[in-house]
């Protein structure tokens, strides 16, 4: 039969029929094992029986109320679940529809935060190169990925500037420390300041482990105070963009927990809801709502499906199942177990230059010569190659290209279910280092 949906490539792909755990089920009669959760969204696996349970007994009672004239009982559940302990001073959360969406609200808030304190001078937002932040107009000029934005690049604003990513591997020079490479970025991030003016800054942003467009890339330690201290003494504010890398992925809730600093604005999404509904959420701080509180009342913002009630329950299920069954501390052990097998396989791979990452959240990246870590030829796209053989062996991993610059590179993500078992993250690193070599030889 031919489909009629526009898919993201030229022809349809495999048709997904059922999943359970850490399993997905097609309609040819393959099962193939999850190991990348989709886009590191299915953090409880499939088909869990207190989510499943959860969607359904709301949908049964109320399945949706307009936030312009309701709350619901799923969404004050799910904020008191996120910010009630108010961590690192995060007091207040706001649903919405997935990660674009979230990071858009971010920057909406954190301008109408500078307008109602009297300083609407500041427009400006500084990001990172190599960088990803969602796919809608605002968020995808604000965000770094090179190959995302040339198409659309005559039509994205220009409120966003750019500094080197905190990339260590391929950006710390060879007469560097991680505090030397520290300090460097931290100079440049303080000479865009000056570059924009200080006062016209409204704030930094930055993703707290990148994610899908350079592969789970971890800051080098101390970066983040560094970049707390520049934000703080120009008045800015700090976002984290932790839709990709929060809610457990790297081991703790939210993965600034391991960087002694607290942003600002938060944004999370993939692992707030599972993939058992779409959501997504910005947490924020007093120090942001203070003015508009104490203004105008009310955030100028809003979309039809804020706050869903079927999306909350769903949330709300998932992260009471990461709290009761202790996954976060699963998440640290299976981490290292990856971790170590990835070492294994590929530590002394001629074509691995990097395997790097936290938690639940690891890759690799192919490099052609590994000395000089010259990537390969991006018409080879050997990422794609990657997943096409992972996929044929049984296995779904997250592809990424242009990891060194934006325009060559490959990376392969992995991030496997909280839940899944020491048998299945041993299976993953096997079966990828077949469909490595496999991809190679072709």
């Amino acid at each position: 039969m031919t489909s009629r949906l526009l898919h993201r490539g030229r022809n349809a792909p495999p048709v997904a029929v059922g999943g359970k755990g850490s399993w997905l089920h097609l309609a040819d009669g393959r099962e193939v094992l999850d190991a990348s959760g989709g886009a590191a969204v299915s953090c409880l696996g499939h088909q869990h029986p207190a989510v499943v349970a959860a969607v359904q007994a709301q949908t049964g009672k109320l399945e949706y109320a307009h936030t312009g004239f309701f709350t619901n009982e799923p969404a004050e559940r799910l904020g008191e679940v996120l910010v009630g302990h108010e961590p690192g001073g995060l007091s207040r959360a706001y649903f919405v529809s997935g990660g674009s969406e979230a990071m858009e609200a971010a920057l909406k808030l954190a301008r109408q935060h500078f307008v109602e304190a009297g300083q609407p001078q500041r427009t400006r937002f500084i990001a990172r190169r190599q960088s990803y932040h969602g796919n809608t107009l605002g968020v995808l000029a604000l965000g770094g990925n090179a190959a995302r934005r040339a198409p659309y690049a005559p039509i994205l604003a220009d409120a966003f500037s750019h500094v080197s990513p905190a990339f260590a591997y391929r950006a710390m020079r060879e007469d560097e420390d991680e505090g030397s490479f520290v300090a460097r970025l931290a100079a440049e991030l303080e000479a865009e300041f000056q570059r924009l003016g200080p006062q016209n800054v409204a704030a930094f942003v930055a993703e707290t482990v990148v994610g899908a467009t350079a592969g789970c890339v971890p800051p080098p330690a101390g970066y983040f105070r560094a970049v707390r201290e520049i934000c703080d003494r120009h008045g800015a504010l700090l976002i984290l963009d932790e839709v990709m890398s929060g809610m457990g992925r790297t081991g703790t809730l939210h993965a600034w927990e391991q960087e002694g600093v607290a942003p600002d604005i938060q944004a999370i999404a993939k692992g707030l809801g599972g993939g058992y509904q779409p959501i997504g959420a910005i947490l924020m701080n007093d120090r942001v709502l203070a003015p508009i509180m104490a203004g105008s009342g009310a955030f100028a913002h809003g979309h039809t499906y804020l706050s869903h009630p079927v999306a909350c329950a769903a949330a709300l299920a998932v992260q009471e199942v990461i709290a009761e069954d202790g996954l976060l501390e699963r998440v640290r052990l299976l981490g290292e177990r990856l971790e170590a097998g990835l070492m294994e396989r590929f530590g002394n791979h001629r074509h691995v230059g990097d395997i790097r990452g936290r938690g639940l959240f690891q890759a690799i990246e192919l490099v052609e010569e590994r000395a000089t870590r010259t990537p390969f030829e991006a018409a080879r796209k050997l990422n794609l190659r990657i997943r096409d053989e992972a996929l044929s062996r049984g296995l779904a991993v997250y592809p990424g290209g242009g990891t060194a610059d934006g325009t060559v590179g490959d990376h392969i993500l992995l991030a496997p279910p909280y839940i899944a078992t020491e048998a299945e993250i041993d299976l993953i690193v096997s079966r990828l280092g077949e469909a490595v070599d496999a991809a190679l030889a072709a």
